[in-house]
């Protein structure tokens, strides 16, 4: 079977949710009428990765003005719940195309801030969310953690997806979680623009024997809204140049990376290579040694089976 996707390397409107939005659903529509049926965008891609900001926090102090920006980040975060909702919702049933998505999530559980992937079919709308489970640095200032819930996974007819946003894919245990449940179209995306990031992305895909697709934004310091300029001031011109790729089975760059522009990578992938992968390295099969290791993940769903008819 032979599945279209598209990475979509760009820049949001920075702390613009709406503006935002409007951007995924026009850069959707382009490419889905390309003939792409899965489109996959980077890590809080609405409303903007903060890099660079400190929100006023240090060590036993947090300024007002920090706690101003943290609002306005709030406010511009996306709630999968009412308008945000059904807005995306309805802009995969409309492109008939599967979207993952990198948002600044916000939940009316409670006032904290997650960064979440989170997967929409054209036929069922919102799939389900991954929460990072261990925000990185000084993330964690404005992004709580999640738990095991959160290692969600999907069967579709284009295939099983799952994976884990940035620096969680340095997490052994945290990619075997997906490994087990025999991921197909492992989705990582991330702010880590280093080169050192492809080769970790090959390791993922030889190691799980699993398509990556590897998403990053692209974004200069000129393209910080000018009230933000000076937030930045100690970064580069370049503050993010990108880097997406995809990776095959056998750990062979397909697309990629692309570094120093936006863009968009394009791929159709055959996934009958992951079986003919497996002939020689199944990471949960033959190679799993059940007899002497066992991982148990607490709280981990099942796979979410769309392809069921009763559902």
């Amino acid at each position: 079977m032979k599945v279209k996707v598209a990475l979509i390397q760009e820049s949001p409107v920075f702390f613009n949710k709406e503006k935002t939005l409007q951007k995924v659903a026009s850069l959707t529509q382009k490419y889905t009428k390309e003939g792409c049926q899965l489109i996959v965008f980077p890590e809080s891609f609405v409303p903007g990765y903060p890099r660079g900001f400190t929100f006023g926090a240090t060590i036993g102090k947090r300024t007002e003005e920090g706690k101003e920006l943290y609002n306005h980040y709030f406010q511009n975060s996306v709630c999968l719940e009412g308008a945000d909702l059904e807005f995306l919702e309805k802009l995969a049933k409309d492109c008939n195309a599967y979207l993952v998505l990198g948002i600044t999530e916000k939940t009316n559980e409670n006032g904290s801030l997650y960064c979440s992937m989170v997967y929409f079919s054209p036929t069922h709308g919102l799939l389900g969310v991954h929460r990072k489970i261990k925000p990185t640095g000084t993330e964690r200032i404005v992004w709580a953690e999640a738990a095991g819930e959160s290692l969600v996974t999907f069967k579709t007819p284009i295939g099983k997806l799952g994976g884990l946003i940035c620096w969680e894919n340095y997490m052994p245990l945290a990619r075997m979680a997906m490994y087990q449940k025999k991921v197909e179209l492992y989705i990582a995306p991330t702010a880590d623009s280093r080169p050192e990031w492809t080769a970790s992305m090959q390791h993922i895909a030889l190691e799980g024997r699993c398509f990556v697709l590897a998403c990053n934004q692209f974004y200069t310091k000129s393209m910080y809204p000018e009230a933000y300029q000076r937030l930045v001031a100690n970064e580069d011109e370049e503050i993010c140049p990108g880097g997406s790729l995809i990776v095959s089975p056998s750990g062979k760059i397909i697309e990629g990376p692309l570094f120093g522009k936006a863009g968009a990578l394009v791929a159709e992938l055959d996934l009958d290579e992951i079986h003919q992968g497996n002939l020689d390295f199944d990471v949960v099969g033959h190679y799993a040694r059940d007899d002497i290791f066992n991982l148990q993940i607490n709280g981990q769903p099942e796979m979410f089976d769309e392809t069921d008819d009763d559902l």
